[in-house]
């Protein structure tokens, strides 16, 4: 029987270009192509620009005090804190510190050989450490308004003592934390206040052109405050001068707890802030900086309040002697402002009513003309009252008060308008019940 040869079936022909390619990873080359577009989207430069609440950062960092910044999400907080670390060549150590434990900032027990001798060591996490060895750096609290209150506790030390479990960071760290408000943050706490107490506050917000410059490539730059060596001893003078005169005359501000839970976890006044605004005035004063930085950083450490009434201080602390004043009328230097010019004026007129005699009370009248010359006339209109009302029957009448007759005069009539406008007013209110 012939042998049977058995053909294996051949595979159907199929046309070359139909045959699928092998699976190719994407090109590097594309990739690099990529990473390219990115680093020229993330190279920009900065200038040296006016700009407040940076201004006020920085120089409570150099003061060397706990900074927190509110602001809502997206409002460049951290952006603000990574370019500040840049600018001040500072490492930069960012710690969340809502997805931590309370162990991880007072430290975790570690057993050693012989606990009944040695204790139980509290062991620093790792980026505690590195600060350490670094002997400088800023360190950045992100996320602090979520975290849990038992966090917030144990961060207590870490904020007012700068320790961690067994180490202590050196003065070259810095702290600054940021939270966002409770009503936009995810699912967010109000700070204690032990916790609150223990920062300067800075609302953080955006402006607008330096956000449209800034996304064009140039942002602002952070720069340390410049010192004058020569003014130190007196910006110490003058910061505990306004702080205790202020508390020597409202001594219920020494401490003031705010009744509600929200208030408490902001800027509220207590002998620790007012401590801190002390050394916020000096640091100030002694680098020259602008009324609006000094505003935001008492106010952010003391509160709009006490704050505001600070600040009031500061200006009548800078006001002319009103002995000075009547020593040389004719060359008196007025504040521009209308508030202080008018707190000048009556300073005046109190002096001459505490030692009244006819040079004083001439020259308070040559004042009040130069007054009248420089500035609004409503504003002389009731120290001229005053001090007319203190003439002696033997004193003449200058003849430099015929200038401001006009002025006291047509404001009486004003008065005297507004009383009987008021006056037809409360009739007609009547007459139609």
């Amino acid at each position: 029987m012939p042998k049977r040869t058995h053909f294996a079936p051949s595979a159907p022909s199929v046309p070359a270009s139909f045959v699928p390619a092998p699976s190719v990873p994407v090109s590097a080359s594309q990739l690099d192509v990529a990473g390219e577009l990115l680093a020229l989207l993330r190279d920009s430069t900065t200038e040296p620009r006016p700009d407040s609440q940076l201004e006020a950062l920085t120089l409570a960092v150099a003061a060397d005090l706990p900074v927190l910044l509110w602001g809502e999400p997206g409002i460049g907080k951290t952006a603000a804190l990574t370019q500040l670390a840049e600018a001040l060549d500072l490492p930069l150590t960012t710690v969340i510190a809502s997805v931590h434990e309370p162990s991880d900032f007072s430290g975790l027990p570690v057993v050693g050989d012989d606990p009944a001798e040695q204790g139980v060591p509290m062991a620093p996490p790792d980026w505690a450490v590195r600060l350490v060895r670094a002997g400088r750096g800023l360190l950045f609290l992100d996320e602090l308004s979520t975290a849990p209150p038992a966090v917030q506790a144990a961060l207590l030390r870490l904020v007012l003592e700068r320790r961690i479990g067994a180490l202590t960071l050196p003065p070259g760290v810095r702290i600054v934390a940021a939270a966002n408000p409770r009503g936009s943050a995810a699912d967010g706490w109000e700070l204690s206040p032990p916790l609150a107490n223990r920062f300067v506050h800075l609302q953080w917000t955006h402006d607008h052109e330096v956000v449209v410059r800034g996304l064009g490539g140039t942002w602002p730059r952070a720069t340390l405050p410049r010192l004058d060596p020569a003014k130190l001893p007196e910006a110490v003078d003058f910061a505990r001068r306004a702080v205790c005169g202020l508390l020597t005359a409202r001594p219920t501000l020494v401490h003031r707890l705010p009744s509600s839970e929200a208030r408490r976890g902001g800027a509220w006044p207590s002998p620790r802030s007012w401590d801190m605004t002390l050394s916020l005035i000096a640091f100030a004063t002694a680098a020259g900086s602008s009324r609006d930085v000094l505003s935001l950083l008492v106010r952010g450490t003391v509160g709009d309040g006490p704050g505001l009434e600070l600040l009031a201080g500061l200006d009548r602390m800078d006001l002319p002697d009103p002995e000075t004043l009547l020593a040389d009328p004719a060359g008196a230097d007025l504040p521009e402002r209308g508030d202080l010019r008018q707190a000048v004026l009556d300073g005046v007129v109190a002096a001459v009513r505490a030692r009244a005699d006819r040079s004083r009370w001439d020259a308070a009248w040559a004042l009040l003309v130069r007054a009248l010359e420089t500035g609004a006339p409503d504003l002389v209109v009731v120290p001229a009252t005053t001090l007319a009302s203190l003439r002696q029957e033997d004193w003449d009448v200058p003849a430099s008060i015929e200038k401001l007759a006009g002025v006291v005069t047509l404001s009486r009539r004003a008065d005297q308008a507004a009383g009987r406008a008021a006056a037809r007013t409360a009739d007609a209110a009547k007459a139609g019940r």
